[in-house]
């Protein structure tokens, strides 16, 4: 059954409405048009499969928007209450922790865990205490993780929701640890856990404390794994770096948004090293899949509907 759901939900054509909320997922579609309206982004602004990708949150505030992808001009309320992907070439801009739990969880379901963890400065990296202080203000959020208990579907789980505004999504000491004991939460209840991966590696201010995390976590998972537990990654853009090379690919079932950046180096490093140039859609979601990386490749719409039904079988 896992095997039919995953093979129906494979990302195939914007033509098929790929780029539309599924069923029943219009609950805080409204909200999610008012809450990017006035959202703001951050540095961690990066190229994506050789095109420029505004960070989460940032859409325009005309009544037609560019798509960043395509370049088309497209309707920004369309755009935004299908979740901000494009419906003409089916491109998937990057979402916010609030938007991401409007578009996936239960409303009001959501339950944050483990907030009083924040960031330290460890290295006493000269003005990093300064750059997270301002990140927690222009996101209203402590740290690149966001940790809690929910339902999708009516199905409970643990959740957690990495944030690219937040330096890049950066997994430094307190994102390794707010991952740690959400996993050791979910052996503790019996709960499967969601992770929505977006990162742009360890954080390099805090040195070895950030690489540390990998081996950290990556055991977390493992415990949890030996308990029976399921853990589902998805893979969003981008996913890169020491959290490829870790906990995101350690997942019971792997899942990706279509065209999202997942890799460990970049393409110019890789070919520099080799001395061979890498083929088109290196590093893409889809080329992943083809490689055995990816379990199926799930368009945004289908999403919720996709992991209540993986978590429901599991139960």
């Amino acid at each position: 059954m896992i095997r039919d759901l995953l093979k129906k939900a494979r990302y195939t054509s914007v033509a098929a409405g790929h780029g539309r909320p599924a069923a029943g997922a219009d609950a805080g579609a409204d909200g999610l048009a008012k809450s990017a309206a006035g959202s703001d982004g951050s540095d961690g602004t990066v190229k994506s499969a050789g095109t420029a990708t505004k960070s989460a949150g940032s859409v325009g505030t005309g009544a037609t928007i560019p798509c960043p992808s395509c370049g088309k001009q497209i309707v920004r309320e369309e755009f935004l209450k299908a979740y901000k992907v494009c419906p003409l070439c089916g491109r998937h801009e990057r979402l916010s922790v609030p938007e991401r739990l409007q578009a996936t969880v239960d409303p009001g379901s959501f339950e944050s865990l483990f907030d009083e963890i924040c960031p330290t400065n460890p290295l006493h990296f000269p003005g990093y205490t300064q750059k997270i202080e301002t990140l927690k203000k222009k996101t209203g959020l402590s740290e690149a993780v966001v940790t809690g208990r929910c339902t999708i579907l009516g199905a409970a789980a643990m959740l957690a929701v990495m944030d690219s505004r937040f330096l890049m999504a950066s997994m430094g000491g307190a994102v390794g640890e707010k991952l740690v004991r959400l996993f050791e939460l979910a052996g503790k209840e019996g709960l499967p856990i969601v992770v929505f991966i977006a990162s742009g590696g360890a954080r390099m201010q805090e040195g070895i404390h950030s690489l540390m995390q990998m081996a950290k976590v990556s055991g977390a998972v493992g415990v949890h794994g030996d308990g029976g537990g399921l853990y589902i990654a998805v893979l969003t853009d981008p996913t890169t770096g020491g959290v490829t090379a870790s906990f995101a690919m350690l997942g019971d079932i792997i899942l990706a948004e279509p065209g999202a950046l997942i890799g460990f180096t970049g393409r110019r490093v890789i070919e520099g090293t080799i001395r061979q140039k890498l083929p088109d859609g290196f590093q893409s979601a889809e080329f992943q899949q083809d490689c055995g990386f990816v379990d199926s490749i799930v368009p945004r719409a289908r999403l919720r509907e996709t992991l209540g039904k993986l978590l429901a079988w599991h139960a």
